[in-house]
């Protein structure tokens, strides 16, 4: 699995990664917030109601879930199952707090957290992607201070400085988890 700071870069990295590594597939998650310019139901995301995301919460339905900067986000369960089912190694992007769920439940997966160089270069991501209103941004940063303190509870931490070194060091570190026989558990770095 793969987390860490909203604006942090992850999906980026993780679009690098599985196009390097193609034998690796993303965990499409859930999210109770609206969809993004360009986003679409079922490939950035699964978007839900808050009243269908927790039904699916009453039903057991998820591997993982959290609330995040007033959303809330989550791992169908279905979503591994069928890619597990084929043999195939699982990426999850997720959130710290589903991250230190998935280690509860499934100790052997191996995750991964990637930080800013700084606060202030997350802050300047944040405002330039401009999908978010000031207030939000602020809520994020705020969120982003406590997961920071979070990175020595991971064995790999990817500091995305630069896109290309950040790839090359996640990479890596994938690798060394498919030759190692973890790859097909759920958080295979994703």
């Amino acid at each position: 699995m793969i987390t860490g700071p909203s604006g942090v870069g992850k999906g980026t990295l993780i679009g690098e990664l599985l196009e390097r590594l193609g034998e690796l597939e993303l965990s499409v998650s859930a999210t109770t917030r609206k969809p993004r310019p360009g986003e679409r139901d079922g490939v950035d995301y699964h978007f839900l109601t808050p009243e269908q995301f927790e039904a699916h919460v009453a039903g057991g339905d998820f591997v993982e879930h959290a609330d995040y900067s007033g959303n809330r986000y989550g791992t169908l369960r279905s979503e591994l199952e069928r890619r597990l089912e084929r043999g195939v190694p699982v990426v999850l992007e997720i959130e710290l707090q589903g991250a230190r769920q998935v280690r509860r439940a499934l100790p052997e997966a191996m995750a991964v957290f990637i930080a800013p160089p700084s606060l202030e270069a997350l802050r300047t991501r944040l405002l330039g992607r401009g999908t978010d209103a000031p207030e939000q941004v602020e809520r994020r940063l705020r969120t982003a201070e406590d997961e920071l303190r979070a990175q020595r509870e991971f064995a790999h931490v990817v500091v995305n400085d630069r896109l290309e070194r950040a790839t090359e060091e996640l990479v890596a570190i994938v690798r060394s988890a498919l030759a190692e026989g973890r790859g097909g558990e759920p958080g295979a770095d994703r």
